[in-house]
């Protein structure tokens, strides 16, 4: 239990930023999109952490959950070295 805990402690946080980050940075008219995307964080997080105790074990939550993290944010990085994303000023 204070493995999965942990995992929701420390991985949710950053899940949640990467998700709404990435729904952001994708919308069609950020400067419209972004405050209600990004109020959308708070749901995000406590989404994120509840799912931490929905895996059978701490390691597959941490596994599955810093994959994701990783994963998410490895996909806004791409998406911007490729040219597709660009931020309104």
């Amino acid at each position: 239990m204070w493995g999965k805990s942990f995992a929701a402690i420390f991985l949710a946080p950053p899940l949640g930023v990467a998700v709404v980050g990435l729904l952001a940075l994708l919308s069609g008219n950020q400067q419209r999109d972004t405050l209600p995307i990004l109020l959308m964080f708070f749901p995000a997080w406590v989404g994120a952490m509840a799912l931490a105790y929905h895996f059978k074990t701490a390691l597959r939550a941490w596994l599955w959950m810093g994959g994701a993290t990783l994963a998410v944010f490895g996909l806004i990085h791409a998406l911007k070295a490729a040219g597709l994303l660009r931020i309104a000023a």
